[in-house]
């Protein structure tokens, strides 16, 4: 596997984001993100998904994205207590600190990050296997599961009718119910090929994207509490998940893509959820920066242990 022609795009596109993050107004940055959310990841979900293979073990992916997630949770949680037995005399951290704290080891950025690494090493035919752990697993799991901790931990339950409707509205689940029955629509060579570059184009889009963001996080202070999260969500769960898809009998390129969907940094809805909920914003941003320049240096272990 040719780590250059994986490195290079990844690397080129988040560093051309960090440049223009730092020269172009922040709004530009809002309304990019709104546009691939609105648009771009949609038409993507949907190019994508007709070339997918979407038969066999496809549907096991939504269960471990549920299990990573519950996995962090819990080993969060363990954290937390652990380290009240360990340091007595230690400033036991605020609730806003635990909430972010579970938060940036429960959900991965799967969708912006995780569809691109995916596309780059396993290629369109087995990108069903990353959509379904994002859609039916992160997306759920990060606007419900993590919602709920979110109000909890913040101190304030909003109106769970509006993360309904925050779900509901996603227009990455609408593409993606729309997907499959467009899987059956034949198009002109032309047609296809417009659609698969347009989707290439939002891809590489969204990786701009998160060099924009990146370029506009200045938090270093949260460095050791952010760093235990990532251990845990970028090292530990998917070292026990590969491991037990090992023994499963879920072998090769279908084994490294849920891995990889696994150890994916904290997405930027940990950030969004932490400010909504008045959570420990500083952690949460501090988690999202070396998650995303971390996972360039694991990328390289999780294909040599489960490729």
């Amino acid at each position: 596997m040719n780590l250059i022609a994986i490195y290079a795009p990844l690397i080129g596109l988040v560093l051309l984001g960090l440049i223009l993050g730092r020269y172009l107004p922040k709004v530009v940055a809002t309304r990019v993100g709104q546009f691939l959310f609105w648009v771009g990841v949609p038409i993507s979900i949907m190019a994508f998904l007709r070339q997918a293979d979407l038969s066999g073990q496809v549907w096991i992916a939504p269960a471990i994205a549920w299990i990573a997630m519950i996995l962090g949770v819990v080993f969060a949680a363990i954290g937390i207590h652990f380290r009240r037995y360990v340091q007595t005399n230690a400033i036991p951290w605020r609730r806003p600190t635990q909430g972010s704290f579970l938060l940036a080891a429960m959900v991965g950025n799967t969708g912006y990050l995780g569809y691109p690494i995916t596309l780059a090493i396993a290629g369109t035919q087995y990108f069903g296997f990353a959509l379904f752990y994002d859609l039916l697993g992160t997306t759920l799991g990060a606007y419900g599961l993590g919602v709920a901790m979110a109000a909890r931990y913040g101190g304030s339950v909003h109106n769970y009718r509006e993360l309904a409707q925050a779900i509901l509205i996603n227009p990455s689940l609408w593409s993606f119910g729309f997907g499959f029955f467009f899987r059956r629509v034949s198009l002109q060579a032309s047609a296809a090929a417009i659609l698969q570059g347009s989707a290439w184009t939002m891809v590489a889009l969204s990786l701009v994207l998160i060099g924009m963001r990146l370029s506009q996080l200045h938090s270093w202070h949260s460095l050791p509490r952010a760093s235990a999260s990532l251990l845990i969500k970028m090292l530990l769960v998917p070292l026990i998940l590969g491991s037990g898809l090992s023994l499963l009998g879920i072998n090769g390129i279908t084994r490294l893509v849920l891995v990889l969907q696994t150890a994916m940094p904290p997405a930027f809805a940990t950030l969004v959820i932490a400010e909504a909920y008045d959570l420990d914003r500083d952690l949460a941003v501090t988690a999202l920066a070396v998650g995303t320049i971390g996972i360039l240096f694991l990328l390289p272990i999780w294909i040599y242990l489960f490729g």
